[in-house]
């Protein structure tokens, strides 16, 4: 059965294929923007009306003027490159909500939620930038869309979402979440370290792109490792180990320097 779905897959990943901006990665794309946004726009929603935003702080305040700077260097550089389209979809929300988790998210179209309790570990503006490049690289590469078609494919040998909201309307509403990182786990975490470290790579690249230092990218994973203890964060539990995060970013920060304008 599984060798059927795996040529399966193979199979419609020829004909429903995408490239991701920045890393020129081919990714499976069964998921429309059209399809996936009204679905996500009512999670985003429901998410900020059950929590306590906190935009009107001084922390608050960071998260936006980041978020927004940031945004706005993003789709000028895909602008640039020929992803018009691609701009066209976003409509980009910074909200930093009320928690002590160390974690950040990001939805497609650009919703972000920054939690309270990563921002100690950010400290400044810069250590807010790494966050958001990384989140902001997720919409950009549209990790969830991708890991949304392979659940629509594992779960229901199916790329239509209208198939699997009709088939089963409370699964397919779990890989949506579970897709953005958020809600029951159905086992695509062999994705998401793929993605996680696909998001570090354009995160970084995006920072300089907007003036941040990417060199304070590795800094900040440092002051995330040191939160660990026994229990690492949120923000970590299914991301690539810290040394091995650290030194990649190392890898890539010549690269990354050729964007940065003090």
């Amino acid at each position: 059965m599984k060798k059927i779905l795996l040529i399966f897959v193979v199979g419609i990943s020829a004909y429903a294929c995408a490239t991701v901006p920045l890393t020129g990665r081919s990714q499976l794309s069964l998921v429309s923007s059209g399809e996936i946004q009204p679905l996500v726009n009512e999670e985003y929603s429901k998410v900020i009306k059950e929590s306590k935003v906190v935009n009107g702080t001084s922390e608050g305040q960071r998260v936006l003027k980041v978020g927004n700077k940031m945004a706005k260097a993003v789709e000028k550089y895909l602008i640039s490159e020929g992803y018009s389209d691609l701009v066209k979809e976003f409509n980009w929300e910074f909200n930093l909500l009320e928690s002590a988790d160390v974690n950040a998210w990001c939805m497609p179209g650009g919703k972000v939620a920054f939690y309270t309790g990563i921002m100690a570990v950010a400290k400044d503006e810069a250590g807010v930038a790494v966050v958001m490049g990384h989140e902001i690289a997720h919409a950009v590469a549209a990790h969830a869309r991708e890991r949304m078609s392979t659940g629509l494919v594992t779960n229901f040998g199916v790329g239509v979402l209208s198939t699997a909201i009709g088939q089963n309307p409370s699964l397919t509403q779990n890989i949506l979440l579970q897709s953005v990182g958020i809600g029951s786990e159905l086992g695509m975490l062999s994705f998401s370290r793929k993605h996680e470290l696909e998001a570090d790579e354009m995160g970084l690249i995006f920072m300089a792109m907007a003036g941040y230092d990417p060199r304070q990218a590795p800094i900040f994973w440092e002051r995330m490792n040191a939160q660990g203890g026994q229990a690492p964060p949120e923000f970590l539990s299914t991301h690539p180990g810290p040394a091995n995060r650290i030194a990649k970013l190392n890898s890539q920060m010549p690269e990354a320097l050729k964007y940065y304008k003090p």
